[in-house]
């Protein structure tokens, strides 16, 4: 039973088939009794041609053609067999476009433009931060003036309530004052 397949050619990585009339149970890349066009995948476009006669005459004869070289056969009659496909854009591409385009919808009315500003009012504005920004650090002064007075008058009574470890401190020293105290007493009584 004759066959019409395709026959691999060409390098690793770069394939080239011929349509070849032969054997059913032959090798894929054996001997052949016709050579009937060529095809070439990996050239940019692709290559692909077939002699319609001889190809129409063997099938004539009872060549059944393989699945792939009848759909190539079918592309090769269509006159246009790989149409050029359409660039998509990338999905940064993509994202990049949309965004102008929701920013475009969501565009506000548009504001009166405001008049340019003259060198006075200018110099006003300016001043009015200057005397904000003296103000500001005159309130931090102060408050740092508040904050030194009050500390001295903590650290005189001994005692600091801001911490724990302060408080055991202190019942500590209470502690060692009070028998110092009865040392001394029991001293005086002594003598």
């Amino acid at each position: 039973m004759l066959k019409i397949k395709l026959a691999r050619f060409g390098k690793r990585n770069q394939p080239h088939y011929r349509f070849v009339v032969t054997e059913a149970r032959s090798k894929r890349d054996g001997k052949y009794n016709a050579s009937l066009g060529h095809y070439a995948p990996t050239q940019h476009p692709k290559l692909l041609e077939i002699d319609v006669a001889e190809y129409e005459k063997w099938v004539a004869k009872g060549a059944q053609p393989t699945d792939t070289v009848a759909s190539l056969f079918k592309r090769f009659q269509s006159g246009n067999p790989f149409p050029a496909k359409k660039k998509k854009p990338s999905k940064k591409a993509a994202a990049k476009a949309a965004q102008p385009a929701a920013e475009k919808k969501v565009v506000p009315a548009a504001e009166p433009a405001a008049a340019p500003k003259t060198e006075p009012q200018l110099e006003t504005e300016a001043k009015v931060e200057d005397e904000a920004k003296v103000e500001d650090e005159a309130k931090v002064e102060s408050k740092v003036e508040v904050e030194s007075s009050t500390k001295p008058a903590e650290s005189i009574s001994g005692v600091d309530k801001s911490t724990d470890a302060n408080k055991s401190t202190d019942t500590t020293k209470t502690a060692d004052a009070t028998k110092s105290a009865e040392t001394a007493k029991s001293a005086d009584t002594k003598s």
